[in-house]
């Protein structure tokens, strides 16, 4: 079994915010993959499921992303799942816009919901690390990342969603660079 968090903020105000990209990519993975419908559960919301052979949890933590680890922390308790289980969707401001890179372990850079996690269970979990850009100056990095896509955007974005759903049995299988290599594939 594996536990696939996505990172974000709850609330209608947040959806499309840069921020919230790890709650789309489980929403559409869960869509794709037709998962169960969302159950309140582990401060968050859950959804079990399937991606091939491979039993997939769901789970988008409603603690706001300061916290996120407490809930994470909670579902891997629950489970009795060690942190080779846990991967972690998130915003990557050091990484272009629509680009996706995996990896394992590793620091937080600056990231609140990243260094809750880390604080909770430990650094060692896997990332999906999707690429939102840097606004080119420190003083505009928190209007970025809290500002929603424009709509310049919008089409790239649900591209790079679907390629994420699309070639996420590469994922649950383990196979890191195939799902990167697959998803740069599709995005041309």
């Amino acid at each position: 079994m594996q536990l696939w968090v996505g990172l974000g903020n709850p609330g209608a105000q947040y959806a499309m915010h840069r921020h919230n990209v790890g709650f789309m990519a489980l929403d559409t993975i869960a869509a794709v993959h037709d998962f169960a419908a969302p159950a309140k559960k582990f401060q968050g919301w859950l959804q079990e499921g399937r991606i091939g052979p491979h039993k997939v949890l769901l789970l988008k933590p409603a603690t706001f992303m300061n916290d996120s680890g407490r809930s994470v922390g909670e579902a891997m308790r629950f489970y009795k799942l060690g942190l080779d289980a846990l991967t972690v969707f998130h915003d990557e401001l050091d990484l272009a816009p629509m680009k996706v890179k995996v990896k394992q372990g590793g620091g937080t850079a600056g990231h609140n919901g990243l260094r809750s996690i880390d604080r909770h269970l430990g650094a060692d979990f896997r990332r999906v690390r999707i690429g939102i850009g840097h606004p080119g100056h420190k003083d505009r990095v928190t209007g970025h990342v809290l500002g929603n896509y424009a709509k310049a955007e919008m089409d790239p974005l649900s591209d790079l969603l679907g390629a994420i759903a699309a070639e996420a049995d590469r994922l649950a299988a383990g196979d890191d660079t195939r799902f990167m290599n697959d998803i740069a594939l599709r995005l041309g």
